[in-house]
């Protein structure tokens, strides 16, 4: 484990070495999409906003690697072992990109776009490229994460902590804490961006248990 974990490491530190340098343009990419015009208010401010966009892209392109690390952390002391350790592997990582392409493509255009239309002719919008890098990153990682949840239910009802019965009682608490969470992670307060959210996350809740059916784990 501590091997893996040094390793790990070591490739996410060369990966975001290599990518620093093909920042610029993965910035270009990211600013036509979401944003018309970035600003910087220090010396050092272009130069650590690629540095945060490159380790976020190496940590997007090692994430099969990174959750490999993981499950075989925490299925060996379950027995999640051969063909289930890699069917968590494999469906973790769709899961996350799915997560994270919803938000990019779907989500953040919504909020950035219901975020700047308080401007006016006598506020205009002044964005930072650090704050802007910060905003876009952590969102797509987030919603990367929380389309985790059939999996986490999965792993969780496999090694006995949770029931399938436990999800089936507890939906109108799944759909209160689903509202919660799309309320605080959206980069909006309104309705239609927590329903981007929540309604794929609901979703996702059913399909954990139906998941869980199938593969007649109580």
């Amino acid at each position: 484990m501590r091997k893996s974990v040094r390793s790990l490491g070591i490739s996410i530190i060369l990966a975001t070495g290599v990518i620093f340098f093909l920042s610029p343009e993965l910035l270009r990419l990211v600013q036509n999409h979401l944003a018309d015009q970035l600003y910087f208010f220090s010396v050092a401010g272009p130069f650590l906003a690629h540095v945060k966009l490159a380790l976020f892209a190496a940590l997007y392109v090692i994430m099969p690697w990174i959750m490999a690390v993981l499950w075989r952390a925490m299925g060996k002391p379950f027995g999640v072992i051969g063909k289930q350790l890699f069917s968590f592997i494999l469906f973790t990582c769709l899961l996350f990109y799915a997560g994270t392409l919803f938000c990019y493509f779907i989500t953040l255009p919504f909020g950035i776009k219901f975020l700047l239309g308080f401007g006016s002719a006598d506020l205009q919008p002044v964005i930072s490229v650090g704050r802007f890098v910060n905003f876009t990153t952590l969102f797509v990682l987030a919603f990367g994460v929380i389309f985790e949840l059939p999996m986490f239910m999965v792993f969780m009802a496999k090694v006995g902590v949770l029931t399938r019965g436990f999800y089936e009682r507890n939906r109108r608490y799944a759909l209160l804490l689903i509202a919660i969470i799309a309320a605080l992670l959206t980069p909006t307060p309104d309705v239609v961006n927590m329903l981007l959210m929540g309604g794929p996350l609901y979703f996702l809740y059913e399909a954990g248990i139906i998941i869980l059916r199938i593969m007649r784990i109580k």
